[in-house]
C-alpha cells in the first residue's frame, strides 16, 4: 500500500460506523465512506467538535448540515510545498483527494530527477492536485476535465501557487474524443496522469463508465506516448477494482511497448491515534527504467 502519510493541514482524525471525521486546515468536518463498515469510535469527543458534516439523502445525493457560525466559502491548504483551495461541495467532496498525495510524491521526484523537459498529459484532472505538483518541479502540463466549473477550481489552484505564468493548457473536453484528436495531430507526452471516475458523463452528455472503458483508453493513450515516456499514473476509486486489475492493464498495453515497471498497489490514509489505514482506492504506476 502507498500511504498518504506526509500531510499537515490534512488528517483523518476517527471513523466509524460509514463516516469519516477528517481535519482540513482549521475546520473538521464528518463525510461518508462506503468502505468504513466497524463501529467503533477512537475519541468520541472529538466528533462534537466538528463544524460541518454531510448527510446522506435517501433519495440520494445528500446535504451539508454546517454547524460552525464562520464558516469561509473556501480557504486554503498546503501539502508541502504545494497549495490548494478547498471548499465543502454539494457532492461530499472539498475539491482534493489527499490520498493523491502519494502519487504527487512519485510525480514530483520523477519529473525532478529527469533532467529534461517533461510533457505531461492530465486527463480527468479535476482540481489540479497532480498539475500543480508536476508544474512545482518544472513540467509542462495539458489539464482535461469535462467540466468548466471544475476547470475554473483547477485556475484558482495554480494561481494560489503562483504557477499561472508556467507551461498549462486547459481543455474542457470529453477525455476520450480529446486523446483521438492529439493523436490525429501527432502530438506527443512524457507523462500521463489518468484519475477517471467510476462513472461519469462528458460535457456533450457522452457516457463514461470505468470498466467498460479503462482498456481501451489505456491502450490509445500508448499512441500519445512520446518515444522516451517517464511515468504513466492509472487511478481507480471504484469498490472491489483490485490494483491487480491496473497491473494488468497496464502491462498489456503500456509495458507491452514500452519496457519499463509496472506497480500497483492500494493507497490510504493513516487514522491520527490509532494503528488503522482508510483505504482510497487503488493505483497502477507504469515508470521507465
Amino acid at each position: 500500500m502507498w500511504l498518504a502519510d506526509n500531510w499537515n493541514d490534512y488528517k483523518i482524525l476517527d471513523t466509524c460506523n460509514g463516516e469519516k471525521l477528517e481535519r482540513w486546515g482549521e475546520y473538521v468536518f464528518i463525510r461518508p465512506d462506503p468502505q468504513i463498515i466497524w463501529n467503533l469510535k477512537n475519541n468520541e469527543s472529538l466528533w462534537k467538535s466538528a463544524h460541518g458534516r454531510y448527510i446522506r439523502s435517501s433519495k440520494g445525493g445528500g446535504s451539508w448540515d454546517i454547524s460552525a457560525k464562520k464558516l469561509p466559502d473556501s480557504w486554503k491548504i498546503s501539502y508541502k510545498d504545494l497549495k490548494f483551495i478547498v471548499k465543502p461541495t454539494g457532492f461530499k467532496h472539498t475539491g482534493l483527494f489527499p490520498e493523491q498525495a502519494a502519487n504527487w510524491d512519485f510525480i514530483m521526484e520523477k519529473i525532478e530527477n529527469a533532467n529534461r523537459e517533461v510533457k505531461v498529459l492530465n486527463l480527468f484532472g479535476y482540481t489540479g492536485g497532480a498539475t500543480v505538483a508536476a508544474l512545482s518541479k518544472g513540467a509542462s502540463v495539458c489539464h482535461v476535465d469535462a467540466s468548466k466549473g471544475i476547470m475554473n477550481w483547477c485556475k484558482d489552484n495554480v494561481y494560489a501557487n503562483g504557477f499561472e505564468d508556467r507551461k498549462i493548457r486547459y481543455i474542457v473536453d470529453d477525455a476520450v474524443k480529446f486523446v483521438e484528436r492529439e493523436i490525429r495531430r501527432g502530438n506527443t507526452y512524457d507523462a500521463v496522469i489518468m484519475d477517471p471516475p467510476s462513472y461519469g458523463r462528458g460535457p456533450n452528455g457522452e457516457i463514461w463508465k470505468l470498466e467498460d472503458k479503462i482498456y481501451d483508453l489505456t491502450a490509445l493513450l500508448t499512441d500519445v506516448l512520446s518515444d522516451n515516456p517517464l511515468f504513466f499514473i492509472v487511478n481507480s476509486y471504484t469498490t472491489g477494482f483490485a490494483p491487480t486489475v491496473l497491473y494488468n492493464i497496464l502491462s498489456m498495453t503500456v509495458n507491452k511497448k514500452y519496457k519499463g515497471k509496472v506497480t500497483a498497489k492500494e493507497l490510504g490514509i493513516p487514522v491520527e491515534n490509532s494503528p488503522y489505514i482508510l483505504p482510497c482506492g487503488s493505483t497502477g504506476r507504469w515508470e521507465a527504467l
